[in-house]
């Protein structure tokens, strides 16, 4: 119900959330949290409140997974070519759970270079497929998006 409240809250026409499966189960729980949440936040007869104030019911148009650690086939692509050193940026922001040389913390499955490498090699082969990208960021989607120009497709 909370989730519903920020959902309300903030009105998002899409939502990005956490793979559907994962090798981390909260990953998982978390995508299906966000899944109900979604569904709810829609329902005219659920109530809830923000700042003492009812709020209207609002369910976003789109949720979409990202793919996390284990390989799952995307239902599309983003062309991420110019933003995969920010990408990079902001995992590294997470100092004690991915790579640092600095770390005197035991290795984990995460906490490799081989981890990250592993992440770049994952955006370079889903941006292979297309001319304009060399990084891509996989998606999947519990409901096919609609295209209504087939020419804005790449």
């Amino acid at each position: 119900l909370e989730v519903v409240r920020v959902i309300r809250q903030y009105q998002p026409e899409v939502i990005l959330a956490n793979a559907v499966t994962d090798r981390h189960p909260d990953h998982g729980r978390a995508a299906a949290l966000i899944s109900d949440a979604c569904f709810l936040s829609g329902l005219k007869k659920l109530r809830s409140e923000y700042g003492g104030k009812e709020q209207e019911a609002w369910r976003p148009r789109a949720q979409y997974h990202y793919i996390q650690s284990r390989y799952i086939d995307p239902d599309f692509v983003v062309d991420i070519t110019g933003y995969w050193d920010r990408k990079l940026q902001a995992i590294q922001a997470f100092k004690s759970q991915f790579y640092n040389p600095e770390s005197e913390e035991p290795s984990t499955f995460i906490s490799t270079p081989e981890f990250l490498r592993s992440l770049e090699a994952r955006a370079l082969e889903l941006g292979q497929h297309h001319l304009e990208a060399t990084h891509a960021e996989g998606f999947t989607t519990p409901r096919k998006p609609m295209i209504k120009d087939l020419f804005k497709l790449i």
